[in-house]
């Protein structure tokens, strides 16, 4: 990878970090606006959303930060196997540094010891790189920037739990998914997005709940089982009351997406990640040299 590669690549990543902090996804905006023609005219979840759907767009005409809570910074990389994938690390550390010089990003990320903000965003796990080489010449970059409120209400079961009553089967699942929306209430800043890994280990089944908020609200899992699973919990969510920021309404959920992983035969654990209404999740096709060829949402 020589230094004018670098360079490109540096500006892409920085750019691919501004619009994901400022600017919402098409298919995101869209579910707000249908969950706000659902809630009665002069409510508080009506006032609620009409507060939201402002936030969205003074953030994109000003390019500032939809939220100050800039969240954690979560990349999922396919990059061609020819490059060096330690200099993409430092490449996209320093688009990372460079952003919140620029304020794309918010000083978010302390030392869990001494409490000291490094001012950079960058520090033993920050930012979360995830990077698969791949024999296509193309790269396929995806950012989640994942807020603190959201993140704290995420939570993980053991099935069976005697407590809810789930057993170890898709309607124990259920239960635990719309458990972990009730306890949420509106600390997640709702309305949020579920996104759940059925089965793995402890560590794989968060991974994998974070990897399920890639995929696209308007998609259909290819699964006809977890199809029925996440249209069934997305309608009984919204009929639990609890709605955008918990103040009551018909829009507690804007989506739900279930995949599975293979567990072992003495665990069954559900991971669930909240993530807030404000789902800050890009994506691009870049070539080899670092263009950006497409937008992936």
């Amino acid at each position: 990878m020589n230094t004018a590669q670098q360079k490109k690549l540096l500006a892409t990543f920085i750019e691919i970090i501004r619009k994901t902090s400022a600017e919402l996804p098409a298919d995101v905006i869209a579910a707000v606006k249908k969950g706000h023609t659902a809630e009665a005219p002069g409510s508080n979840a009506d006032y609620a959303l009409q507060i939201v759907e402002k936030n969205i767009g003074l953030a994109k005409e000003k390019s500032q930060p939809l939220c100050q809570d800039t969240g954690s910074i979560l990349f999922y990389i396919h990059y061609p196997r020819k490059l060096d994938g330690e200099i993409l690390k430092k490449v996209i550390t320093r688009a990372v540094i460079e952003s919140t010089k620029k304020g794309y990003l918010r000083q978010n990320s302390v030392d869990s010891l001494t409490g000291k903000n490094s001012g950079t965003n960058v520090g033993p796990g920050s930012p979360s790189l995830h990077l698969e080489p791949w024999a296509k010449d193309f790269f396929d970059v995806r950012l989640m920037l994942k807020g603190g409120g959201c993140e704290n209400v995420g939570i993980q079961y053991s099935l069976p739990d005697s407590r809810l009553g789930a057993g170890r089967d898709i309607n124990g699942v259920k239960k635990c998914i719309l458990d972990a929306c009730h306890q949420a209430q509106g600390k997640g800043c709702g309305p949020g997005i579920l996104g759940v890994a059925i089965g793995g280990d402890r560590g794989s089944g968060y991974l994998g709940s974070k990897e399920q908020l890639l995929r696209k609200l308007t998609d259909k899992n290819s699964n006809t089982t977890l199809a029925k699973l996440e249209s069934e919990c997305l309608t009984s969510a919204n009929e639990l009351g609890i709605g955008p920021m918990g103040f009551g309404g018909k829009t507690t959920l804007l989506g739900v997406k279930v995949g599975a992983l293979n567990r072992l035969p003495a665990s069954y654990f559900v991971s669930i990640s909240y993530m807030c209404w404000a789902f800050r999740r890009q994506g691009a096709v870049l070539t080899p040299k670092g263009d950006i060829k497409k937008w992936l949402y």
